[in-house]
């Protein structure tokens, strides 16, 4: 048994009505979006986690307390913007 791998011009179409109706949603909750990830502590948590990872592997400072501000002012540098 052959399967045909090639999309009918029915199953094309569909497919960019699809994608189409998905980039509509994406555009309008987007901003949406953005605002629940910036209120959400756990995004705040990972973003610290994160700036904490990078400060501590490629910013050589030895003060452990100067470490943890560099990070927070790192992490303060951010914003969360849809595009």
């Amino acid at each position: 048994m052959t399967y045909d791998t090639e999309m009918t011009y029915e199953e094309q179409i569909k497919e960019m009505t699809v994608t189409k109706s998905l980039k509509l949603l994406r555009d309008g909750f987007k901003n949406e979006f953005a605002t629940f990830a910036h209120a959400d502590m756990r995004m705040t948590e990972l973003l610290h986690e994160l700036a904490s990872e990078f400060v501590d592997s490629n910013i050589p400072v030895v003060d452990d307390q100067n470490q943890i501000e560099l990070a927070f002012m790192l992490l303060e540098s951010l914003d969360i913007v849809a595009r």
